[in-house]
C-alpha cells in the first residue's frame, strides 16, 4: 500500500455556545481566530502551518463534526477515496471547505466523520506584531503562557476498539501502535494509531453506549514539559479545574494533562514521548496494571475520563453494558497488584 495519509490537519467540533468556547480558546488556551464563516469560527495555534486546526460550529451539544487528515499527495487522496468506497463506507467529494479546497468526506463504520484533503492554504505572518523573527515559524509564539504550538491528536470512542483499529489500518494505512486489554478480562479498552512517526494521532477508547460517532478528547502539543506545567498552573490560577494529570502515559510516554472547555468537551495538552520509524512495527499489548494510562502506576484515572461526547443515550458509556468489576479494573487497576 502506498502511504495515503500524512498527518492530522484539523478537528471540527460543535458547541452549544460558540462564543463562550471561542473566548476560552483565545484567552485560556492561546489560540487565534482567523475566520468566521456561516456561524463557524476557525482558530489556529501559533505554530500551525495551515490556516487553522480547530473549527467551532454551532450545535445543540458538544460533539465531533469531523476530523481531517491531509493526504501524502493529490494522487493519494484519489486512492484513499477509492479504497474507502471499496470497503463499503459512504462518502462524497466536497469543494466548499474554507482554505482547503477539494476534499473527500466519509462516515466510517462506527459513525465518525473523517475529511481527507491534499490542498491547503498555508499560514505565514510576514510582518507586524504576529510575525516571528524565526523564518520557519508561521507566526510568533503566543503571549498566553503555556499556549500550544500545534494540534496533536484526536481520540474517539467506539463499541469495538480492535475492529475499529483494524479497519482504519486495512483501508487507510494507519499503523496500529499499541492497545490496552483489561487485567481481569480479555476486553480491549484502548488503542492508538498513527499516520507518521508519532506514537499516535488517532486514539480509540471503548464505548459501551449505543450512540455512534462520539469523541473522547482532542489534544494540543507544547514543546516542553515545563510549558505543560506552566499551562496547568495558569489554568488552576484562572479557576479552570484539571481533570487528570499532570503525569505521563505509559503508552506513548507523553506528559499529559486534561481539562474541559465551556461546552464540557475534553482537551488534552501533551508533550514528550518517543518517535517510532519502524515500518513493520508489531503493536504491543498493555494492561492497566502496567501503567498504560499512568506510567508511574501510582494513581487511578478519574471516573469522569470515561465520558465521551455527545452524551450517551440513556446510561453513560461507563455504565451501559459494562459490569462493575470491569469498571473497577479500568479505573483502579493497581489495587489488586499491590500498588493501590
Amino acid at each position: 500500500m502506498i502511504k495515503l495519509l500524512s498527518h492530522l490537519s484539523y478537528v471540527a467540533i460543535t458547541s452549544p455556545d460558540v462564543e463562550a468556547s471561542v473566548t476560552f480558546y483565545e484567552e485560556q488556551v492561546g489560540l487565534t481566530v482567523v475566520d468566521r464563516i456561516d456561524g463557524a469560527v476557525y482558530l489556529r495555534c501559533w505554530g500551525d502551518y495551515y490556516s487553522y486546526s480547530i473549527v467551532v460550529i454551532p450545535g445543540d451539544e458538544p460533539s465531533l463534526d469531523t476530523m481531517a487528515w491531509r493526504t501524502s499527495s493529490a494522487e493519494a487522496l484519489d486512492e484513499a477515496a477509492k479504497r474507502i468506497e471499496a470497503a463499503g463506507a459512504e462518502g462524497e467529494w466536497i469543494d466548499d471547505v474554507p482554505h482547503i479546497g477539494r476534499a473527500y468526506r466519509f462516515t466510517g463504520p462506527w459513525g465518525h466523520s473523517m475529511t481527507l484533503h491534499w490542498d491547503v492554504t498555508r499560514h505565514h505572518d510576514t510582518e507586524g506584531d504576529a510575525a516571528s523573527i524565526y523564518p520557519d515559524r508561521p507566526s510568533r509564539r503566543s503571549k498566553v503562557a503555556g499556549a500550544p504550538r500545534q494540534l496533536d491528536h484526536v481520540t474517539i470512542a467506539s463499541s469495538d476498539v480492535d475492529a475499529f483499529a483494524q479497519w482504519y489500518n486495512d483501508v487507510l494505512g494507519f499503523r496500529i501502535m499499541a492497545r490496552t486489554l483489561l487485567d481481569e478480562a480479555p476486553i480491549s479498552v484502548f488503542s492508538v494509531l498513527t499516520t507518521n512517526e508519532k506514537s499516535h494521532d488517532l486514539g480509540v477508547v471503548l464505548d459501551g453506549s449505543s450512540r455512534a460517532g462520539r469523541i473522547n478528547h482532542y489534544a494540543f502539543w507544547v514543546d516542553t514539559r515545563e510549558e505543560l506545567l506552566i499551562a496547568a498552573d495558569v489554568l488552576m490560577e484562572n479557576g479552570i479545574p484539571i481533570e487528570y494529570g499532570p503525569s505521563i502515559h505509559g503508552i506513548g510516554e507523553q506528559n499529559f494533562l486534561y481539562y474541559r472547555e465551556p461546552s464540557t468537551l475534553r482537551i488534552e495538552l501533551n508533550t514528550g514521548g518517543y518517535r517510532n520509524y519502524v515500518p513493520d512495527w508489531e503493536p504491543n499489548t498493555w494492561r492497566p496494571s502496567l501503567g498504560s494510562n499512568n506510567f508511574y502506576r501510582n494513581s487511578a484515572m478519574p471516573m469522569s475520563m470515561t465520558e465521551s461526547f455527545p452524551p450517551a443515550d440513556g446510561p453513560s458509556a461507563t455504565e451501559e453494558g459494562v459490569p462493575d468489576e470491569i469498571k473497577d479494573a479500568l479505573l483502579n487497576p493497581y489495587a489488586k497488584h499491590g500498588r493501590g
